[in-house]
């Protein structure tokens, strides 16, 4: 497996990966109906790739030249002088693959280049989202916010992790 920058011709399959994890991961949590007409729209992240708002950085993972997963970092929506992991996601039949922890060690290396602490925002009922950050060092830092997803309010939890040392 390969860790690279996504590039433009990437944001077909990243979107694919993004719009199946969630169709997957989300129908208990989100209407099924409402997840199951959800397009796929590349052109939302081509111009990300192509020229990338200030501090970002996608990363694909690729088997044999096919995207299975992505993460995107960046600053902190939220706080000042800290890195956030925007989005973490696997092709769901890539799975328990070991994709996910490439991506998220590779992902906290790029923030860990400009940033001492990194959080980021998880479904609360998303538990199998919640133990893989937890495995990987993050931790709940009391933080919650509601956000209408598809027309359901759905809370999200933030973690938080030190990713060098103080």
């Amino acid at each position: 497996m390969e860790i690279r920058p996504a590039c433009v011709d990437d944001a077909f399959a990243v979107e694919t990966i993004r719009v199946t994890a969630w169709r997957t991961a989300y129908r208990h949590v989100l209407p099924p109906d409402e997840l199951d007409r959800l397009p796929i729209d590349p052109g939302r992240w081509a111009d990300r790739f192509d020229q990338p708002p200030p501090g970002w950085a996608t990363l694909v993972a690729a088997d044999a030249g096919e995207v299975t997963g992505f993460a995107a970092v960046g600053p902190s929506r939220d706080e000042r002088r800290i890195g956030e992991l925007y989005a973490l996601y696997v092709a769901p039949a890539a799975w328990s693959q070991g994709v996910g922890r490439s991506l998220i060690a590779a992902a906290e290396a790029e923030l860990a280049r400009t940033y001492d602490v990194a959080t980021l925002w998880v479904l609360t009922l998303n538990p199998r989202a919640r133990r893989f950050y937890s495995l990987a060092g993050w931790h709940p830092d009391g933080a919650t916010q509601v956000q209408n997803r598809l027309g359901v309010p759905a809370e999200e939890m933030r973690y938080r992790k030190q990713l060098r040392p103080y």
